[in-house]
């Protein structure tokens, strides 16, 4: 019985350890504050931030839609470049030269039919 009585003994010593002091408690729960305000902000940065994926989400919706605009344009340059060639020195369209005259002077010859 010795040995339990020691054991026991020994076992009470353990347990009345000195409980944490209130300055000890609060810099605990400070701490933890710190921490989980820190995570917070970061969290709230990666989903809201200039960097972040909503951020992100947007830019590539806009470059779909630039992507977009510069292939209509780049159609109408095409165009463009085509009606400029037929209408050079070199390569003269006469029938493209009379539709652009007809178009802008409003002139009708006189075997021609007009519908309003």
């Amino acid at each position: 019985m010795r040995a339990t009585s020691s054991n026991a003994a020994s076992r009470g010593s353990v347990r009345n350890k000195s409980k944490p002091t209130r300055s000890a408690l609060y810099r605990d729960v400070v701490f933890c504050l710190i921490l989980l305000s820190a995570g917070g902000y970061f969290s709230f940065s990666a989903l809201q931030g200039d960097y972040g994926l909503f951020r992100r989400i947007q830019i590539e919706d806009k470059e779909a839609q630039l992507r977009t605009q510069l292939a209509e344009i780049s159609a109408e340059v095409t165009e463009m470049e085509n009606k400029t060639r037929r209408m050079s020195a070199e390569f003269l369209d006469l029938e493209l030269l009379d539709e652009q005259a007809r178009r802008i002077l409003v002139y009708v010859r006189h075997d021609d039919i007009f519908i309003k």
